[in-house]
């Protein structure tokens, strides 16, 4: 029987695949493989204690603030919308 509304489960549904959604995505963005002596970017030496405590880093300290930034100037939007977006 069709009534227009969402079934039981799928406000929760939508979250769930919300939360994997950005699971997925922060996984993609680790690094992954052997960390770097020296940055990509600009060269400059990547301390051993950076190297420590992010395996696979790639960027000094500086680049990766840099990196950062821009990434945050894309911040994603929700796909899916939400309900009051819906609505409107």
């Amino acid at each position: 029987m069709a009534t227009g509304w969402a079934g039981d489960g799928a406000v929760q549904d939508q979250i769930d695949a919300t939360v994997k959604d950005g699971i997925k995505r922060a996984r993609s963005k680790l690094p992954q493989g052997p960390g770097l002596t020296h940055c990509e970017e600009c060269g400059a030496e990547i301390p051993q204690a950076r190297r420590d405590a992010v395996p696979g880093v790639r960027l000094c300290i500086a680049c990766q603030e840099a990196h950062d930034a821009e990434e945050a100037a894309f911040a994603g939007y929700n796909r899916r919308g939400s309900k009051d977006s819906q609505l409107r």
